[in-house]
Order: C-alpha cells, then structure tokens, then sequence
C-alpha cells in the first residue's frame, strides 16, 4: 500500500471549443500539483469561484475527466491504468463522489431505500451476519438518520439536509477511503449546514474518512478543513494550512477573496461568519 491515498502531479486539463475556423484552447486547469496522505486522514479543500476549474479538478480526480497532462495517483495506482470494468468498480468503491443539489442525486419517481438497497448489493460482499437491512440501517444512523426514517419516502418527502445525509450515507456504504464532496452544501439552507460539515468532521475522525471539499464558500472552508488551496482560473495561488492561509492571506485574489466573504466587523476570524448557524438535526425536520 502507498504511503500517499492522492497524489496529484503537476495535472493540466485544456478543453478546446469552436468549430474549425475559430478553435479556441481553455485551460481549465493548469500544472496543479497536492498530496494527501493515506496515514493521516484530513479534510482538503479546494475554493475558487465559478471558472477556477475546481470542479474540473475534481472530476480528474473521481476519473471522469482525463488529465491532458500530468498523473493522478489514488493509493499508488495510476488513473490512466484503470481501464477494465473490475478495476474501475475497485476505484469506485474507494473513491465516492457527493453532488451539490442532493435533489439532483435521486429520481424523483424512485423511493430512496431502493438506491441504498442497491448500492449495497453492488459493493459489499454477501454476508450472511449482516442483512442488507441492518447494512443500509447502520450506514444511515452513522450520518444521524434510520432505515424507518427512510424507508418508503421519496426524494421531495425529505428536507435538503435530510437528503444530502442519505446521499452521504449511500457513498459510505461503498466503505471509501476518499470522499469527493463538491460545493455539498451550497443547495442547503444557511441554519442547516452545519450539520453536513460537522458530519464530514465525524467521517474524518471516527471513520479515517479523507474528504476533498470543494468550495466557494471560504466560512465553511475554514471552519472544517486541515488544509486549503486556493484557485483562480486554473492556477494554484495558495495552498497551506487552513487557519494560517485564511487568517493571513498571502496573495490578492485571497484576500479579495476573504474580504468579500466577511462583514468589516468579522475581518480578524472566519469563525465569526460561522456563530449564526446551529446545530441542525431538529430543525431538518
């Protein structure tokens, strides 16, 4: 086993749009290059705003987009080898994605049991101790929610927190070593956040969980994250400690960016912007 779960090495992405007379290269990302260790399990967020090709990063890394230069190692295997249906279910049961609308994850028409039931069918192997009622129960109580809960409702039945909870539960059925979270609570509302980030909190310390955040939101970002890097149109322009790059950004775009973030009053910690949400599960419901 690898000493690193991710590393990313030097990764480019450029689109090219247009037809022939007007082709035009965009470079989405440009020679990034992060580690994160398979020890120590961290929470990594990515920020940027809209076109800093964070999201296109993170679609490198759950290998849906290939690079067009640069290598993505997930646990000392590189991407670009997993080619075959076996090797890309292995990668999927270590690496699971969370989507920004939970509203947008589920078919509306489909009880959401059904897409538990199947996701455990689909990675874990028979075992005749562990029903795959108790499996999909235990997977729900660990995100603060219970298979009667869930059971027979449909997607519209349940609250934004609610759902983005299953969702999360539905990932940690796979078992992941890494969780892809991208902008997992823009779509939620402001008093109900919290309660996803302190679950991403959670994953990282009771389940050895490593989890990407994917932001544009740098209160969330602070008040969650080990570590940070900071985007802007492709680039890397900061990385480093959350507390010590967000508390003294070194670079403009990073305090254009905290600035924006913060009332004047809130200027000396991020945290302040955080003290108005609070801990959720009642109001979900």
């Amino acid at each position: 086993m690898s000493e690193l779960l991710l590393d990313v090495s030097q990764v480019s992405k450029t689109f090219t749009r247009g037809g022939l007379l007007s082709r035009q290269r965009i470079v989405a990302v440009d020679d990034v290059s992060f580690q994160l260790d398979a020890r120590r399990p961290e929470i990594f967020a990515i920020i940027g705003e809209s076109g800093s090709g964070k999201t296109t990063l993170s679609r490198m890394i759950l290998n849906v987009e290939t690079p067009s230069s640069g290598k993505l190692l997930f646990d000392g295997t590189d991407l670009a080898a997993i080619r075959t249906s076996a090797s890309r279910m292995s990668f999927m049961q270590k690496v699971q994605p969370i989507f920004q609308n939970p509203f947008e994850s589920f078919n509306p028409l489909r009880r959401l049991e059904r897409y538990l039931f199947m996701t455990q069918r689909r990675f874990i192997a028979a075992d005749q101790r562990v029903t795959p009622e108790m499996a999909v129960d235990a997977a729900l109580h660990k995100v603060g929610l219970s298979l009667k809960e869930v059971s027979r409702r449909y997607p519209h039945e349940l609250s934004g927190g609610q759902l983005q909870r299953v969702a999360i539960a539905r990932a940690l059925l796979a078992n992941p070593k890494l969780i892809v979270a991208d902008e997992p609570v823009s779509m939620i509302d402001a008093s109900l956040r919290i309660s996803i980030v302190n679950l991403f909190k959670t994953l990282r310390d009771d389940l050895g969980i490593s989890i990407i955040y994917v932001t544009h939101d740098l209160a969330t970002a602070y008040y969650i994250s080990d570590r940070i890097m900071i985007m802007q149109k492709g680039n890397v322009v900061e990385s480093g400690d959350a507390r010590t790059v967000l508390k003294a950004p070194q670079h403009p775009y990073s305090r254009q960016l905290r600035e924006a973030a913060l009332l004047p009053e809130a200027a000396t910690d991020l945290s302040v912007s955080m003290t108005h949400l609070t801990s959720p599960r009642a109001s979900e419901r």
